[in-house]
């Protein structure tokens, strides 16, 4: 085995320091895929903490690493037979200063894409899908956003930096095509009259087959290409307590993995997952969940 592979036959809680065991590196020109930690909360209204979001979901991945190598069920094959992955490490800013982070994740991710690789990006507060969107969008155009969240975050009042406004901001940067665009498992107020995202609330979605949530996401997104953000809050508290704006009636984590999977094929050039606050967890089951989705959307990016 080389050096620049993931050794798991040994123990799986060995040297916890990247998602999933992969390589750690910013070299990513012979990488397919990057990992990025973007441990950044100041754009939080709750509670606090998503800072520590990135190191929670990769200690949490470790419980993962035993199954990389084999056909990961049910999608048939190993992510990472088909891709390289890297783990590039968080980013780092300065405590504090938001726009010294937005610049930092602009250029960073920015010259990631334009090699054509993809990026699974670990918050975090959901703020640094702005950022992110910039950056894929400078090398990608316009995407398609296929958001998880039990908030729309289109808030026009929300401030500057501030996890609730970050997509009523990405549609006038053109960034983001809201009529291509669709948000999954909504549970919280908005304004329906001049909202230009197609939505699927929580209730709904729990109520509808996989199938017919598939049809409606392929329907909206069409060929565009795709940016998939996960706010973990779109789940339920009872899978993931540990976040900082919880609210009940989310979905379960079996059906997050569900509708994840039933996009196989989908054109997704990038994707995230923010939101965990390991401060309010319980058992770790929150980063878990946060780590396993992280998972599947490799398996995702790697299905087209």
């Amino acid at each position: 085995m080389s050096g620049d592979e993931p050794n798991n036959s040994q123990s799986m809680f060995s040297n916890v320091h990247s998602f999933m065991g992969v390589p750690v590196s910013r070299d990513v020109e012979n990488a397919d895929l990057i990992v990025v930690g973007i441990p950044y909360d100041l754009g939080t209204t709750g509670r606090a903490g998503t800072r520590h979001g990135p190191q929670a979901v990769r200690l949490a991945s470790a419980n993962l690493r035993w199954e990389m190598r084999e056909k990961r069920h049910p999608w048939g094959y190993s992510a990472f037979e088909r891709l390289k992955v890297v783990d590039f490490g968080d980013l780092e800013f300065p405590p504090g200063e938001s726009e010294d982070m937005v610049k930092r994740v602009i250029d960073n991710v920015e010259s990631i894409h334009a090699s054509g690789k993809k990026t699974l990006c670990i918050g975090g507060d959901h703020f640094i899908t702005l950022p992110l969107l910039r950056a894929v969008h400078k090398h990608r155009g316009a995407l398609a956003l296929v958001q998880f969240d039990a908030h729309t975050d289109t808030y026009e009042e929300s401030d500057k930096y501030d996890h609730g406004g970050m997509f009523h901001l990405a549609p006038k940067e053109r960034l983001i095509e809201p009529g291509c665009s669709i948000q999954l498992g909504i549970r919280t107020a908005y304004d329906h009259e001049c909202h230009d995202f197609k939505v699927i609330p929580a209730d709904q979605l729990n109520d509808m087959t996989i199938s017919d949530i598939q049809f409606e996401v392929m329907q909206c997104v069409g060929n565009m290409p795709i940016y998939l953000t996960f706010d973990i809050d779109c789940l339920d508290p009872a899978y993931a307590p540990g976040t900082g704006t919880p609210v009940v009636g989310g979905i379960s984590s079996d059906r997050a993995l569900k509708i994840i999977r039933s996009l196989k094929g989908l054109n997704v050039v990038g994707a995230d997952v923010v939101e965990v606050a390991p401060a309010y967890d319980h058992a770790e089951i929150t980063a878990l969940a946060a780590a396993t989705i992280g998972l599947e959307l490799i398996h995702l990016m790697g299905s087209a």
